[in-house]
C-alpha cells in the first residue's frame, strides 16, 4: 500500500469515470484515509460520456464519501465551470462549444479535444485555486506500456502512476469490482469498456464505432451532426471528419447495409484501438 501514499504538496487525482481510475481512487483512500484539503479529485465531463458513467462517478463519491469536483469546458473565460451530477451536460455541449470555437474537428493527428476538454479544463480550475505546481495522479496500469513510456509533460505538474508502480493489471481491476456491492453499469469485454470515455471517440476501433452506430444510433447521430456542422465552417474535407478513413455518415450507411455481418466477420472492420485505424 505504500505506493498509494500521497506525495507531498498539492495532488490532483484524475478520476475519468472508469473502473481503473475508480480502483486507483479506492486504493488511495485505503492507504491515506480521508483526503486532506491539498488533494482535489476531479472529473472532467465532455458531455459525450454515457449516462452510466455519470451515475458511477456520483455513486463513487456518495459511497466512499469523497468530494469529486465535476468540471466542464466553457468557450468563454475562465473557460471552465464547476457542475455536478444533476447539472452535467449530457448531449456533448462542452465538446460542441469547443468545435464551434476551433472550426475544425479533432482527429488521430490533432487530439485537441482531450487537451482542452480534460487537461486544460482541470489545469484552469486548479490554477484558480492558487496552485502553481502539483502532482497529477493518473490511472495508468502496469499492462499499458504505450501510455507509460512517454516523456514527462513540460507543464505545472508531475505525473504520478501508482497503479503501474504497484504492478496492477486489468485483471486486478476486474477482480476488485467483482467484489464490490456496485459497479460501472457498462459492459467489460476482455478488460475493455468500449463505451467508456467519449462514446464515439475517434481513437476507438472502427468495430467499436460501427457497434455504436448499430446499437446506439441516437448517440452516434451526434458525431455525424458535428461533421455536418463543420462542413459548413471549412472547405477542407479532412477538417470535417473525425477519421480520414470514413465519415460517420459513411459508417452509418455501411452498417445499414451490412449489419451484424460486419461485426462478426474478421477483416471487415479494423479492430485496433488507440487510433491505429488510420491506414
Amino acid at each position: 500500500m505504500s505506493v498509494f501514499l500521497l506525495p507531498d504538496g498539492p495532488v490532483q487525482i484524475a478520476f475519468s469515470g472508469g473502473r481503473t481510475s475508480g480502483y486507483m481512487l479506492h486504493q488511495i483512500l485505503e492507504a491515506n484515509g480521508d483526503l486532506p484539503d491539498r488533494v482535489e479529485v476531479t472529473f472532467q465531463n465532455t458531455g459525450r460520456e454515457m449516462p452510466q458513467t455519470l451515475d458511477f462517478v456520483a455513486e463513487v463519491g456518495r459511497r466512499w464519501r469523497v468530494m469529486v469536483t465535476w468540471l466542464e469546458y466553457r468557450k468563454d473565460a475562465p473557460f471552465f465551470e464547476i457542475v455536478g451530477h444533476q447539472g452535467a451536460s449530457r448531449d456533448g455541449e462542452p465538446f460542441e462549444a469547443l468545435i464551434e470555437r476551433r472550426k475544425f474537428l479533432p482527429n488521430q493527428a490533432a487530439r485537441f479535444c482531450s487537451t482542452e476538454l480534460k487537461v486544460r479544463t482541470a489545469k484552469r480550475y486548479l490554477r484558480s485555486l492558487g496552485w502553481t505546481h502539483w502532482t497529477n495522479c493518473v490511472g495508468i496500469r502496469a499492462d499499458e506500456p504505450h501510455r507509460l513510456n512517454k516523456p514527462p509533460p513540460k507543464d505545472r505538474w508531475t505525473v504520478w502512476t501508482p497503479l503501474a508502480a504497484a504492478g496492477i493489471s486489468r485483471h486486478d481491476v476486474a477482480a476488485f469490482w467483482r467484489r464490490q456491492p456496485f459497479d460501472l453499469q457498462l459492459p467489460n469485454v476482455n478488460g475493455n469498456c468500449w463505451l467508456g470515455n467519449c462514446d464515439g471517440c475517434f481513437l476507438k476501433s472502427e468495430a467499436n464505432i460501427a457497434a455504436l452506430a448499430r446499437d446506439f444510433p441516437d448517440r452516434a447521430a451526434w458525431w455525424e451532426r458535428m461533421e455536418t456542422k463543420v462542413r459548413g465552417l471549412t472547405t477542407t474535407k479532412a477538417a470535417a471528419q473525425f477519421s480520414k478513413r470514413y465519415s460517420r455518415a459513411d459508417m452509418r450507411r455501411y452498417m445499414e447495409r451490412q449489419g451484424d455481418w460486419a461485426l462478426s466477420t474478421d477483416g471487415a472492420l479494423c479492430q485496433a484501438a488507440h487510433g491505429e485505424c488510420v491506414g
